[in-house]
């Protein structure tokens, strides 16, 4: 079953073009990570997804119908888009009571998700005094007020420091295991691969690729190499066909199997000081994709 749906979504800003012809699916009780470089239209694309920002062409779909078409969307979707949209003197249960009053949403629902984010022990301070991650946590709090199967985040881990990054993925995972569906955005790639079933990444508004995370980065092999003559095994790895990346005066990465690069290097005896095979990581994926053809 399909949770989430874009279909040829465009979204111009006057002469910018945001979100150009985007398309893509989220399958139910899922964690999908929605990837791209600053300015790639991420942001944009979650708003259309939940009817904030109006598509110029397309259409996006929540359980198959547009978010605006929702009877109860909050019980539906719960969106954690940012951390910073909370009244400063306001205390955090008395936020998340206003919420749930505004959606006819049972007022014990309140005490389950400050538990449910660990933030039992500071419902009554006032969320100006919030660390980052606090906020971080009363946003998911906020979206899962209506128990809803489905949950969109924007950047959750922005900002964070390496203990609250894992708490996140634990808790996005976890929702996941409960059968969940989650689509979340985010720049921490490496730990976003240790959570994300499946990965959308996009670059100029366009999609760049998609689908289960382990097909993303699939067998991809390099070999990191250190020599004296990086010039001489550069020149012999690209006679063979073998892309070549200069990472330091004495150190080269070669696209291609330890089998493949081995014959190069004997066939032109060059001396190696160090030789070993890498997997291409999800990182790897997404900066290859990102950055092919980047002048920079």
């Amino acid at each position: 079953m399909v949770a989430l749906s874009l279909h040829y979504i465009t979204k111009r800003f006057g002469d910018v073009v945001a979100v150009d012809d985007l398309s893509f699916e989220v399958a139910d009780g899922t964690v999908t990570g929605f990837l791209g470089p600053n300015g790639a239209g991420k942001s944009t694309t979650l708003r259309m997804l939940l009817g904030l920002v109006r598509p110029t062409a397309g259409r996006a779909l929540v359980t198959g119908v547009p978010y605006q078409a929702l009877s109860q969307p909050l019980r539906t979707v719960g969106a954690a888009l940012e951390s910073s949209g909370f009244h400063p003197r306001r205390r955090a249960v008395d936020h998340l009571r206003v919420v749930a009053l505004a959606a006819d949403i049972p007022p014990a629902r309140v005490e389950q998700v400050l538990d449910d984010v660990g933030l039992t022990a500071a419902a009554g301070r006032r969320v100006g005094g919030f660390s980052l991650g606090m906020r971080q946590r009363l946003a998911l709090a906020t979206a899962l007020l209506g128990d809803p199967q489905i949950l969109v985040a924007d950047e959750p881990t922005n900002g964070l420091d390496p203990q609250g990054v894992r708490w996140v993925r634990g808790f996005l995972r976890h929702l996941a295991d409960e059968g969940r569906t989650v689509l979340v955005s985010s720049h921490h790639i490496a730990e976003l691969a240790l959570t994300a079933d499946h990965a959308v990444i996009i670059r100029d508004g366009r999609l760049i690729a998609q689908g289960p995370v382990a097909d993303l980065t699939g067998d991809r092999q390099r070999v990191r190499l250190r020599t004296p003559q990086t010039d001489r095994l550069a020149a012999a790895l690209t006679a063979a066909g073998i892309g070549v990346t200069r990472t330091g005066a004495d150190e080269v990465i070669a696209d291609g199997s330890t089998e493949a690069v081995g014959r190069a290097v004997a066939g032109a005896g060059i001396a190696i000081y160090e030789m070993h095979a890498e997997r291409l990581s999800l990182e790897d994926a997404f900066l290859t994709m990102t950055t092919q053809g980047d002048p920079s």
